[in-house]
């Protein structure tokens, strides 16, 4: 990436948060450059800042505004988002196991109908899929992937759902997602998982870290149903292909 990269809008949010917004759009290099920042605060150590946020497209940055000002903060901000994006030289890669349709994935069929397919079409693409988690947010552990092939690009549901099982994995707009917690929704839902992303008790707390890559293999019934038992006694099901 070039070292002349376009200046991020920096945005009050209240009287001890700057937004650093690098997009108005769902954009995967602008999602870079929000988790190379995260990245480089923490390196960095600014003083006064106490927790940095990443989302999709933009990072809020916390501050203790008697430790220092908007002013002074958004300056240095300004100048680290402006630094070349380094290269990841690591990532962790994750395969996740998904039951696919019949009553752990009740959208599948539907889905399947809107996009002029077949089920086992639409498994085959998502799993086909390589994805990277750009965000965690909205519940604990609920995390977002970019990376869903074109064809699978579908409008969220009307009417979204008052409550979903935990472990849905679903597609909406132009994003997948596993949903740790139950919960709303108005994505469409083609399966479930026994991963569970967030553990209360488990170390690690939370599986999934932005910046990861994430797979997903299809698994039986039966599998399901083991896998499930396993992960709430806190064993991790989700296989850990490279670190």
């Amino acid at each position: 990436m070039s070292a002349k990269l376009p200046p991020p809008r920096l945005l009050p949010s209240g009287d001890s948060a700057i937004t650093v917004e690098f997009s108005r759009n769902i954009d995967d290099m602008a999602n870079q450059r929000v988790l190379a920042l995260d990245r480089t605060i923490a390196r960095q150590t600014i003083a006064g800042v106490t927790e940095a946020v990443p989302t999709y497209r933009s990072l809020l940055v916390h501050y203790d505004p008697l430790q220092i000002g908007f002013d002074a903060l958004s300056a240095q901000l300004l100048a680290l988002a402006q630094l070349p994006v380094p290269q990841v030289t690591t990532t962790r890669r994750w395969r996740i196991p998904v039951v696919y349709g019949g009553e752990h994935g009740i959208d599948l069929e539907d889905v399947a109908r809107t996009l002029s397919t077949t089920p086992d079409d639409i498994v085959a693409r998502h799993v086909a899929g390589d994805y990277r988690v750009a965000m965690i947010g909205f519940t604990p552990g609920w995390s977002y992937l970019s990376g869903l092939d074109k064809s699978l690009h579908l409008s969220r549901r009307q009417n979204p759902r008052l409550l979903t099982p935990a472990g849905t994995i679903s597609i909406g707009g132009v994003q997948t997602g596993v949903q740790c917690l139950a919960g709303p929704s108005g994505w469409h839902l083609l399966g479930r998982t026994p991963v569970r992303t967030y553990q209360l008790h488990r170390d690690p707390t939370f599986l999934l870290e932005p910046g990861d890559a994430v797979s997903f293999a299809a698994i039986d019934k039966k599998t399901f149903t083991e896998q499930d038992r396993a992960a709430e006694h806190g064993e991790i099901v989700a296989e850990l292909i490279a670190a």
